[in-house]
């Protein structure tokens, strides 16, 4: 498949290393000649310099033979128009990043008219999953499939855990709740575990479950904490703008500090019941004047991933019961991911899942694709949701004869609603929404799990 992106910021650069994997005739377009050069070198891709909205540019780049067309340059109106020329040209599909809340509603409004495929805003998609985090405080990360019927959450094992020294099959056994450890992260390595794998202290396991389910095993537990009520913003930034009105809309009681003189006012306009306060997040007297040890949750939210992380671990040594940090360098998510003190978002990175599912979806050759896409783990593990189509070579095969992948987990099937971790003599029936996990990431259908 042919894809042309266009802008290679943070977004861009984490859409190319995701999609550079799989195979794919890939362009990129940039103003910079020298960033260009680099991802081209590093990456083995083709590449050009120039305007990505530009007529001229685009014919250069071929866009018209173009299956897809990414533009996600920092500015809206470039992503918007390279889209509409892209279209008129001849390209199939075409992809926007929009980040702007007027420009965003507008463009949702106009989507049919300007030829966009899908249109990706970063900072809404990291205020949407903040908020599934407070909903699920115990939880470092939740994720939802099959509209909320299956959660797939991320827990810290501490080393006085009564996980510690247990066995998969024992812990299953001894609680007697239908969940299923499908990864586990040990510092460095990633494993998709069998019933025979040791938990020990410091493992970061991602579990799925029903909402329910996995409610009763994490009391079970002990980590089931009260609901959070009260939650302090570090930033004013634009997933500010978007997270303050879920969570006031939600009661929740805010408190938002925030640098800038300017965006103070601005805040307290948009957010007269929340209280904004003018000052330096990071300074960790005025967050004790503040009352940091007082809320339930802390979410820092600058534009520094280093002050995150530093206010997120302060919070954390108060006692404050969800920390949430966005952070966008990789190597940083892992590092603060492992000390299990906070919760990280990477807006840059599920814009890239966004753009990875879709491309799979229309690179596909089957009814079975993937509807739902995450990466965890550190990326180096994926979660998909297939919908079983009528003409799948699974069908109706009961899952102890079907010759599988290595790599591949069979996690959920929801079937008429009723949601089932599969045994063997289980099988999939048309229009069953199935969760695989795999480290192998190149699975565009259902059928692509088979060996």
């Amino acid at each position: 498949m042919k894809i042309v992106l266009i802008g290679t910021g943070k977004v861009g650069k984490t859409i190319i290393k995701h999609i550079s994997k799989e195979g794919h005739d890939l362009c990129i377009i940039d103003k910079n000649p020298k960033i260009v050069n680099e991802l081209v070198n590093k990456f083995d891709i083709i590449g050009l310099s120039g305007n990505g909205a530009s007529l001229e540019v685009q014919k250069k780049a071929e866009i018209d033979k173009a299956d897809l067309v990414i533009a996600c340059t920092s500015s809206d109106e470039t992503n918007i128009l390279a889209c509409l020329v892209a279209k008129k040209i001849g390209a199939k599909n075409t992809i926007a990043r929009i980040r702007n809340r007027e420009y965003f509603s507008q463009v949702q409004m106009m989507k049919k008219d300007l030829g966009l495929s899908m249109i990706i805003n970063p900072e809404l998609e990291a205020a949407n999953e903040i908020v599934r985090m407070l909903d699920f405080p115990q939880a470092l990360k939740i994720d939802n499939f099959s509209r909320g019927r299956i959660n797939l959450v991320e827990i810290y094992v501490s080393d006085d855990s009564p996980l510690v020294g247990e066995t998969l099959y024992a812990i299953r056994q001894k609680y007697g709740v239908q969940v299923l450890v499908c990864a586990a992260q040990r510092g460095e390595e990633v494993l998709i575990p069998r019933g025979d794998f040791v938990v020990e202290g410091k493992d970061i396991l991602h579990i799925t479950g029903t909402r329910s389910e996995l409610i009763a095993f994490l009391d079970q537990l002990g980590l089931i904490k009260s609901k959070i009520s009260s939650v302090l913003l570090i930033g004013g930034g634009k997933i500010s703008n978007y997270l303050g009105e879920r969570l006031i809309g939600s009661k929740y009681k805010l408190k938002i500090v925030e640098k800038d003189e300017k965006r103070c006012l601005e805040l307290s306009e948009q957010f007269p019941k929340a209280v904004v306060i003018c000052g330096d997040g990071t300074d960790q007297d005025l967050l004790k004047e503040e009352g940091i040890e007082y809320v339930n949750a802390c979410i820092s939210l600058t534009g520094i991933d280093e002050e995150n992380i530093i206010t997120a671990m302060y919070a954390s040594k108060q006692g404050v019961k969800k920390v949430i940090s966005k952070v966008n360098r990789d190597s940083f998510v892992g590092m603060l991911e492992s000390t299990g003190v906070a919760s990280v978002v990477s807006p840059k990175n599920i814009a890239a899942n966004r753009v990875v599912r879709y491309v799979r979806a229309i690179s596909g050759s089957t009814g079975s694709n993937a509807v739902t896409l995450y990466k965890i783990a550190n990326n180096q593990v994926e979660a998909l949701e297939f919908v079983v189509a009528s003409d799948s070579k699974c069908l109706n095969i009961p899952l102890k004869d079907l010759k599988l992948k290595k790599g591949i987990l069979i996690a959920a099937i929801i079937h008429n609603n009723e949601t089932k971790i599969p045994g063997a003599m289980d099988l999939f029936q048309e229009n069953d929404s199935v969760i695989v996990i795999t480290n192998y990431h190149q699975l565009e259908t259902l059928d692509d799990i088979l060996a």
